[in-house]
């Protein structure tokens, strides 16, 4: 094994330590968009590539090809490649492609380069409402490739919302997980039933509230939360009864600020009539 595989092992078992590799694994399962190049790398990779701390990572002529260049400065990361030798075989004498072990390649992140942008930078997330919620918490929302099957993602050890989409019930979604964090002091890892009904039903109610049209999501939501109920083995209205509770505190949470201080609403809600709202009646 040479110096550079060891390093990048290396890298991989120090994050075992540190717990954190059921995240890394978590966020390196997102699926993202066929046409970038990670999308077909290992599971490895894509540990490695949440790691060094970018959803897109491409190699020096991969970026040139998509308009963009590395910074001068900037520096790589590697990932690992199979190297396949042709070899001829005894018998037959035919040459045959045999994996003969495995070499590193150099990447650049995302960040570290300048140039064209690419069509998931387009996706416009500054007008969000609530926005200056997670920028409070001191979270960053950023923009990330990603396809029909995953919208977004909440990570708390990175303290981001990342969104393949600028509808805001997603971006609501990722914000409670993050408000309900804060009011447990900590969620369970992984896709908890519990905690993504929460989540669900806690962005419904706020679309609501910031007077979104969120009637064409109804059907999505009532699917998603009748699925982890499902995991519960409760239905889906006795599934809200039960997070009931804990979706009041998250919303209280997003709409009050910090330690649930009284104060002006934000800005996103001026507008919006003060009447009693239903949670989950439209489910």
């Amino acid at each position: 094994m040479n110096d550079r595989i060891k390093q990048v092992l290396d890298g991989i078992l120090e994050r075992f330590k540190s717990g954190d590799i059921p995240e890394a694994v978590a966020y390196s399962m997102y699926p993202t968009a066929d046409d970038i190049p990670s999308a077909k790398w290992s599971l490895l990779n894509r540990i490695l590539m949440f790691v060094a701390g970018t959803a897109d990572a491409r190699g020096y002529k991969q970026w040139l090809k998509a308009n963009r260049y590395v910074k001068k400065g900037s520096k790589c990361f590697h990932i690992l490649v199979p190297y396949i030798k042709k070899m001829e075989d005894d018998e037959t004498g035919e040459e045959n492609e045999t994996l003969v072990g495995f070499m590193c390649r150099p990447v650049f992140r995302y960040e570290d380069t300048d140039g064209e942008s690419l069509d998931y930078e387009q996706i416009e997330l500054s007008e969000l409402p609530l926005l200056e919620r997670a920028q409070e918490w001191g979270l960053s929302v950023r923009a990330i490739p990603g396809n029909y099957r995953c919208y977004g993602y909440y990570s708390s050890k990175r303290k981001e919302i990342a969104l393949a989409t600028p509808e805001e019930k997603t971006f609501f979604h990722e914000l409670s997980h993050a408000a309900h964090e804060k009011i447990k002091s900590g969620l369970k890892r992984g896709q908890d039933p519990f905690q993504e009904i929460v989540a669900e039903l806690s962005a419904q109610a706020l679309c609501h509230l910031v007077g979104k049209q969120v009637n064409n999501t109804f059907g999505n939501s009532y699917r998603y939360i009748e699925g982890y109920a499902e995991k519960a083995k409760l239905t889906p209205h006795a599934a809200c009864l039960k997070v009931m509770s804990q979706t009041g505190k998250v919303l209280n949470l997003i709409l009050k600020g910090r330690n649930h201080a009284s104060g002006p609403m934000p800005q996103a809600l001026e507008a919006v009539h003060e009447g009693p709202v239903t949670v989950g009646s439209d489910l």
